[in-house]
């Protein structure tokens, strides 16, 4: 099948480009940014050799001339114009900005004012551990974001012991490749080197994502407390999550549960200890760890921001879509220096 990426310039385009070069059913046929007349190979060197593409300004008509299904890295209020247009001409689409993830009430308040009503109740929230059936008959998918992949992985297999009229904290700390290519105060190296500091707490816009879908999936209106740090390494992501149970007395084994609930996904691994960034890093993997003390809950989640966090998983929905096995493609292992 034939495949474009528009929005190739970022951190996540290179990383699906990465995927896509030797995946064994998809073939890039159209790369796009918004300014084009460049070779793939110059705008990231690190493909020198490997793809010869020249990168074109994008274009939804030239895109469904050249693909069936469409990756958007794009930022948020550029997606939801392109994936119209993209969906009116009959190709398919994984976005991963956040365009397709809320309702519209709540995408409203906290982005912008929507362009493409008519879609968002037609998008499939793309998690595949909770959402398989609907993405595999789906023509546009709402990719999750980082910290909710990482945060409702942990969390929605335990929300039901968890009393929900207490706060739940996530504290979630990710490489600051999470940040995106455009400079800033807080990604400037003299900043982030050797560093380590919250950003937005109580006010991220991942927080009304993870509520929304721990409502849709599991029907409990929830606190969430967020609060986002920035790590200085380049990649990964570490989640903590702290929540009150609703019985002290329950001798109920979590980790079990975790694994019951996980069994039949290849992509999910429970942790007997708790969970680190490097063991992640490069794959599609989210590893998940828990600890009980009294009715205090622990539960730990560790994910590749920019893999499992945005492109393997994008690249996972679209071999669903696709009618192909979701594994292939993924990466499993990776070198991490």
């Amino acid at each position: 099948m034939n495949v474009a990426i528009i929005g190739a310039s970022g951190y996540t385009g290179l990383e699906l480009i990465k995927l896509l070069i030797n995946h064994p059913k998809f073939i890039i046929k159209y790369i796009a940014n918004s300014t084009g007349n460049i070779n793939v190979q110059e705008l990231h060197p690190c493909l020198k050799d490997i793809i010869n593409i020249d990168v074109s300004k994008a274009d939804a008509k030239e895109v469904a001339l050249n693909a069936k299904l469409a990756f958007l890295a794009l930022p948020h209020k550029t997606s939801m114009s392109f994936a119209k247009q993209l969906l009116s001409l009959g190709v398919k689409v994984v976005d991963l900005s956040a365009d397709y993830r809320l309702n519209l009430d709540t995408y409203e308040k906290f982005y912008c004012k929507h362009e493409d009503k008519n879609n968002i109740d037609k998008a499939i929230y793309g998690l595949p551990e909770y959402f398989k059936e609907d993405i595999k008959k789906a023509n546009l998918i709402a990719n999750p974001g980082c910290y909710p992949s990482a945060s409702l992985l942990a969390l929605l297999p335990l929300i039901d012991y968890i009393d929900t009229n207490s706060p739940i904290f996530i504290d979630a700390k990710s490489g600051v490749s999470g940040a995106g290519k455009n400079l800033s105060k807080l990604t400037h190296y003299g900043h982030i080197n050797e560093n380590c500091f919250s950003y937005n707490p109580f006010k991220h816009r991942h927080m009304p994502e993870i509520q929304e879908k721990i409502k849709v999936l599991k029907n409990k209106n929830v606190l969430i407390n967020f609060v986002p740090h920035l790590l200085p390494i380049t990649r990964g992501m570490l989640v903590s999550i702290y929540a009150t149970l609703k019985n002290d007395k329950l001798d109920t084994n979590f980790t079990q549960i975790l694994e019951n609930t996980y069994k039949d996904n290849e992509f999910i691994r429970i942790r007997k200890n708790p969970v680190d960034i490097k063991s992640t890093s490069g794959t599609n993997y989210c590893d998940i760890f828990v600890a009980k003390n009294n009715n205090a809950l622990f539960i730990s989640s560790s994910i590749d921001n920019l893999l499992r966090g945005a492109s393997s998983q994008a690249l996972v929905n679209a071999n669903l879509m696709s009618g192909f096995e979701e594994n292939i493609g993924i990466p499993k292992i990776a070198y991490v220096p």
